[in-house]
């Protein structure tokens, strides 16, 4: 089998919460080496971000992960920390700026140990500004980047998204800019600085939202599950569940009311064209109701789709897993774990051809410091020198 893209990479993941790890848990999906450094303190439960060890959200965190305790204010700590920077690619970290300087780890300290290392560095507002120092986390931007003003049903009050969108989005940015830095130095021989934050990654995220603003000075509301600018797609009632259409084109609409024998819907004058359905909003939604409440979800699905009219149903979170086509993606693997044995994660969405996703994720997340050992083994330290840094407290 082939190496995997990212096999000749090291890199050293210094990131805690939720959205370093995202970016780092790309990288190791890919086969680069990661080396997860984490403090003494950390064995302790209420240390972790998800509060409890081994859970499912700290597995599929750090999953494909070796875990190295170090205590970098420790001198020997620290010493060992510039020895990993000398060997490593990247350096991936979420510190405060006082705290990346106090343990050497701002990108012109890094340079003078390696100039070829890369560092990648994620935070709530950015590396400067008047917000640099404040703490971050996914529901304070969700408020602040506008989306939770978008999001729920008009009149109810700002409504957060159901995942830490801003977390994750951030993580998938940073994992992105990363490849952009390998790919210079491939080319270059130049390491450099990649950053970004929780508020850049949402305004970005905002899209079509944003520029309307940016664009037209136009603030974009609240609309609950239909589209702000596009008509009709939302949510619709059949006789037994809730599904989704979009009929916004021309065709599509005329497709939709053919398919569902709905000839005064298509011949009322108020729908005839596009400005026309979109002025008629509430009207129309009303109208598409009386129509669907006349099928089952099923049928509504069926018969939709075939005349390309996208219809889904809408699942739960174990019905989505469950789905025939998730299953044929096969959307999951296991890791072996050694206390909570095979564990099955969420495999990367990314496909390519030239490599397969593995048949099992390489290991489960780490426990604090299971792989210490091996990996100083690994930099050339003895046995007796391994002891020594666990007696002297700089490593555990």
């Amino acid at each position: 089998m082939n190496k995997l893209p990212l096999s000749n990479f090291m890199v050293i993941d210094l990131t805690i919460a939720r959205a370093g790890p995202t970016a780092v848990r790309l990288l190791a999906d890919w086969g680069a080496n990661i080396i997860r450094i984490e403090a003494p303190s950390a064995r302790a439960d209420g240390a972790s971000v998800t509060g409890v060890r081994r859970n499912a959200d700290e597995q599929n965190l750090h999953r494909n992960k070796r875990s190295l305790c170090i205590d970098l204010k420790h001198p020997k700590g620290a010493a060992l920390m510039r020895e990993l920077v000398a060997k490593a690619d990247v350096v991936v970290e979420n510190f405060r700026s006082s705290v990346k300087r106090r343990l050497g780890m701002e990108y012109e300290q890094l340079r003078d140990v390696n100039p070829r290392i890369i560092l990648a560095s994620i935070s709530g507002f950015g590396q400067d500004g008047p917000y640099r120092d404040r703490p971050g986390v996914d529901q304070i931007v969700q408020g602040m980047s506008g989306l939770m003003s978008i999001t729920g049903e008009p009149g109810q009050g700002p409504m957060r998204t159901g995942i830490a969108i801003s977390d994750t989005t951030a993580g998938m940015f940073l994992g992105q800019g990363i490849l952009l830095a390998l790919l210079h130095r491939e080319r270059t021989g130049e390491g450099q600085w990649v950053h970004t934050s929780l508020i850049e990654s949402m305004l970005s995220k905002l899209d079509f939202q944003g520029a309307r603003y940016t664009m037209n000075n136009e603030i974009a509301t609240q609309h609950g599950n239909s589209h702000p600018t596009l008509i009709p797609i939302g949510t619709y009632e059949s006789s037994d569940a809730l599904v989704n259409i979009c009929a916004t084109t021309d065709k599509m609409w005329a497709n939709l009311c053919d398919a569902l024998g709905a000839n005064a819907l298509f011949q009322n004058q108020a729908y005839k064209d596009r400005s026309g359905r979109a002025a008629s909003r509430t009207q129309l939604d009303a109208d598409i109701n009386a129509v669907t409440r006349q099928f089952t979800a099923s049928q509504l699905i069926e018969r939709l789709n075939a005349v390309g009219v996208p219809c889904g149903p809408i699942y739960n979170i174990g019905q989505a897993f469950e789905d025939i086509q998730t299953r044929h993606l096969r959307m999951t693997r296991p890791a072996p774990h050694p206390t909570l044995g095979d564990i099955e994660l969420v495999r990367s969405p990314i496909n390519l051809s030239g490599f397969p996703h593995p048949e099992r994720f390489e290991r489960a997340g780490p426990n604090v410091g299971e792989h210490t050992d091996a990996l100083l083994r690994e930099f050339g330290y003895d046995e007796n020198a391994i002891q020594d840094l666990k007696n002297e407290g700089a490593v555990a």
